[in-house]
């Protein structure tokens, strides 16, 4: 078996779209961002409901590419026909050796960090977790698709929920009062929201709504997938914009806006403004029931655009193989698991990761700058989707995208530099890869054939 079977449906990739999301961001980052716009609660809502229109826009841009081409892979194949193999090939690299990989790692690492608050464990035990939960994630996501799509389900509808509660909660008795939400500057009466405070506050919180774009490697495996995709990942998105103004809201009604500015747990000194000592515990157990589904979100879906290298011939051709009882993609879930196993186990991804990560937006961008190159190479191909407002839409979302890049090299060069070099050493380790296609295909081996548009 070669192939992956259809079985997410529109519920599964809103869900999927969901759950990778919101991770541990939105528990941590909205008091930064308070900070960052001089404490102005107006200013800092209208940073988040920027970027977040700002994914919207990708999200849209992506849902006419995955509608047109819904094959396993999402992105990469976007990358692939658009621009060629080669940048291809270093989005996967970058993705399996640090970008997915280490952000499963991290939030393995934090899931451990956070039990640590519920039940005492030591550090030593603390990796074993780590590990445990990387192992516990692969092992449902070797067993089946729709397994692992019914736990995602499940854990993110849990945490979504807990979150819109908590947040409800903190609004309707919040001691800092609702008023605070449209509460002005807080800094002084002088004080204006300068366009560089706005967009170092933009940066940070387009961070927090990274991961959305994960859900195009399950196109592949998308019933109906040019009505099903492109209104799951839009759906998913907007819900976030929902349930992260909302959150937004509820910190600041439960504390004041110097408060939540300067917080260091903002999520939990809200509750714990609320209901007391008990905050600890519950806002941790959300946490973990959220970094939980992060992480089976990017085990269900990274594997995907792995197993599309694989067929490319660009990658361990085992990797291409469909498991004939379980119908998923075993050994790149195996494989991929164990890699993020490696770097929690030895706490090596916490630079690299930080190094790489901004490298990810590149590839965004060139995501979304794809969509003029399948407009233009096949300008009557039907498309069952079309991103509204052409091609202003894209251009905005490309735009976006290079604004955290560019503030990256510019604010953390050296930050910047590390970062381009370990995704240009996979620049060799991809001609050895299409030379070793070539020999193979020599012998007599079939090798998948990249498409074009």
């Amino acid at each position: 078996m070669t192939e992956l079977k259809r079985t997410l449906g529109l519920r599964d990739l809103v869900l999927i779209v969901i759950g990778t999301v919101i991770g541990s961001g939105i528990f941590i980052v909205p008091a930064s961002t308070l900070g960052q716009t001089g404490g102005d609660v107006k200013a800092a809502l209208l940073v988040w409901l920027v970027a977040g229109v700002l994914s919207l826009l990708g999200a849209l841009t992506y849902g006419e590419m995955g509608a047109a081409n819904p094959d396993a892979g999402g992105l990469y194949v976007y990358l692939r026909d658009a621009f060629g193999e080669l940048p291809a090939f270093l989005y996967g690299w970058t993705a399996l050796l640090v970008i997915a990989s280490g952000s499963t790692a991290t939030l393995a690492v934090a899931f451990s960090n956070y039990l640590g608050q519920l039940v005492p464990i030591s550090a030593a035990m603390g990796r074993v977790v780590a590990v445990l939960m990387i192992i516990a994630v692969m092992l449902i996501n070797v067993r089946g698709t729709r397994e692992s799509s019914n736990v995602q389900n499940w854990s993110t509808g849990l945490k979504a929920a807990a979150l819109v509660g908590l947040s409800v909660l903190l609004l309707v008795a919040g001691g800092g009062s609702r008023g605070h939400a449209m509460a002005p500057a807080i800094a002084s009466p002088a004080t204006h929201l300068s366009f560089s405070m706005f967009a170092t506050a933009m940066i940070g919180v387009l961070w927090a709504y990274e991961g959305w774009q994960y859900a195009t490697f399950a196109a592949g495996e998308t019933r109906d997938p040019q009505r099903t995709f492109p209104r799951g990942i839009i759906v998913g998105t907007a819900c976030i914009i929902v349930i992260y103004v909302l959150a937004n809201l509820g910190y600041v009604a439960a504390l004041d806006p110097v408060r939540a500015s300067q917080s260091q747990r903002i999520a939990a000194d809200a509750v714990g403004a609320v209901l007391g000592p008990i905050a600890g515990k519950l806002i941790a157990a959300v946490i973990l029931v959220s970094m939980f589904s992060a992480a089976n979100g990017l085990t269900l879906t990274a594997p995907r655009l792995y197993y599309s290298m694989s067929r490319d011939g660009v990658f361990f051709r085992k990797l291409a193989q469909v498991h004939p009882r379980f119908g998923t993609p075993a050994l790149a879930v195996v494989v991929s698991s164990l890699w993020a196993i490696c770097l929690a186990a030895t706490g090596t991804f916490e630079q690299l990761f930080t190094y790489v990560v901004f490298v990810g937006w590149i590839f965004y961008a060139l995501g979304g700058l794809a969509i003029f190159v399948y407009r233009r190479r096949q300008p009557d191909a039907v498309r069952p989707f079309r991103v509204p407002g052409y091609p202003i839409t894209p251009l905005l979302f490309v735009a976006a995208a290079l604004a955290v890049v560019v503030n990256t090299v510019v604010t953390q060069p050296r930050r910047a530099a590390l970062g381009l070099i370990v995704t240009v050493v996979g620049v060799p380790v991809f001609y050895w890869w299409r030379a070793r296609r070539g020999r193979t295909a020599r012998v007599g081996m079939p090798v998948a054939a990249p498409r074009d548009v």
